[in-house]
């Protein structure tokens, strides 16, 4: 049985991870930094210099920018901020764009005002937005996640401030109280109707984004690929392909919202669709499929936690463990065939790299999805990877730990590799 002080840490969990979000959520997070300058500065901007971290680069380079008619990268999402963002709105600040307004984005941006800088910080979240008109200018900083407003400063007026501390600037419920066998027994005692409402916007959010994957032409069209190919009537094919086709629409401007997990849509994508593909299979009730997405949201979130919001490690892999952990529960399992699952999942597929957002985003979930399924096929066969087999521990937290460990610290020059191979094509 779950502590109570767990219980509502795990509640506060999902509520602060899976909110809503327009597009790619780092291109977004500059367009709400700049809804944010331009309100405080009272006028459009005449100058503007932004400063990003290597990992905000990378996030951003390539990524269709929504309600943009088809632009790209950290100009776009200045622009899109500027002329038609509303900051209330927070990372659906650009929801609402009119077709005029989209004329104005491509204008401004054509103006050639935006001096964009590589920000040599030591955090690898950090926004920096600077605006000037007339004789004023503003400041506008976003720290360490999507929404982390911690600097307003309109010429010597401070608007806003927040103590910066490195590592610690998250005012958010400790996430190192989450484990597997208490992410189990939490999804197995949770009351639904205290997280009804956030599972049905991810199921309502996420199905939508990806049938519009499968219906339009969008990137790669991994989904598309994956289903001429092998066919829609095995699940596993469709829980591949509907996840892939949610995140080739998203990565390449389509205009619907999507519910992330751990900061990311394509994670949010990840951790809901191949849940939702095998519940819908299986034919479980509507409160086992709840539990069923508690234990993948949760899992995914807790694989993150050691490894940080943004590196060189494919987010994708931990929320493809997350599904392939709650795919084991819609077939009955609990927390032994839980914890191998994420166990066999980890040991195959950690360290495929993350190298910024884009199409191929899609194959890696597509891969992602496969591993967490077979990592669970894999215990039902009595197989299984045990310690000393590579990164693999005994324990599936002592797993868990040793991917983070190898995710933030042994993958960290190969991140700033990344970055300089993206620099360099930029």
């Amino acid at each position: 049985m779950i502590t109570k002080e767990r219980y509502n840490a795990y509640i506060n969990i999902l509520k602060e991870e899976l909110i809503p979000a327009m597009g790619c959520t780092e291109p977004i997070a500059i367009a709400y930094a700049a809804a944010i300058a331009r309100e405080t500065l009272g006028e459009i901007p005449q100058k503007i210099k932004i400063e990003v971290s290597g990992n905000i680069i990378k996030n951003v380079k390539s990524v269709v920018v929504p309600h943009t008619g088809g632009l790209r990268g950290i100009e776009a999402s200045v622009c899109a901020g500027i002329i038609a963002g509303d900051a209330k709105k927070e990372l659906e600040v650009i929801e609402s764009v009119s077709s005029e307004q989209i004329e104005e984005i491509k204008k401004y941006l054509n103006r050639n005002i935006i001096q964009v800088e590589y920000a040599n910080s030591p955090y690898i979240f950090d926004i920096i937005l600077t605006v000037y008109a007339s004789e004023d200018c503003v400041k506008v900083r976003i720290l360490d996640y999507h929404t982390n407003v911690v600097e307003i400063k309109k010429n010597n007026e401070v608007v806003l401030s927040k103590k910066v501390q490195a590592k610690k600037s998250l005012p958010q419920t400790d996430r190192s109280l989450l484990n597997i066998k208490d992410i189990v027994a939490f999804a197995n005692e949770v009351s639904i109707p205290k997280v009804k409402e956030i599972l049905e916007q991810q199921i309502l959010y996420n199905t939508a984004i990806a049938e519009e994957g499968l219906k339009g032409s969008y990137g790669a069209n991994i989904g598309k690929v994956l289903l001429k190919t092998y066919g829609s009537q095995d699940v596993k094919v469709r829980a591949k392909a509907k996840a892939a086709a949610g995140s080739d629409a998203r990565m390449n401007g389509c205009e619907l919202p999507v519910v992330i997990n751990s900061g990311s849509g394509n994670q949010g994508i990840t951790a809901s669709i191949p849940v939702i593909e095998y519940a819908d299979e299986l034919k479980v009730s509507e409160e086992t499929k709840y539990r069923a997405l508690i234990i993948s949201n949760l899992t995914t979130i807790h694989l993150k936690t050691g490894i940080g919001r943004l590196s060189a490690y494919c987010g994708a892999v931990s929320a493809g463990c997350g599904s392939g952990a709650a795919i084991a529960y819609l077939y009955g399992g609990g927390y032994e065939e839980i914890a191998h699952t994420v166990v066999n999942a980890l040991a195959i597929a950690s360290g495929i790299i993350c190298d910024g957002a884009k199409a191929s985003c899609a194959a890696k979930i597509s891969a992602s999805v496969d591993v967490g399924i077979l990592g669970y096929y894999m215990y039902k066969e009595g197989q299984e990877f045990v310690d000393g087999d590579g990164i693999v521990k005994k324990g599936v937290e002592n797993t868990i730990t040793n991917v983070g460990k190898l995710a933030r610290n042994g993958m960290s020059e190969t991140d700033k590799e990344i970055i300089k191979i993206m620099l360099e094509s930029c």
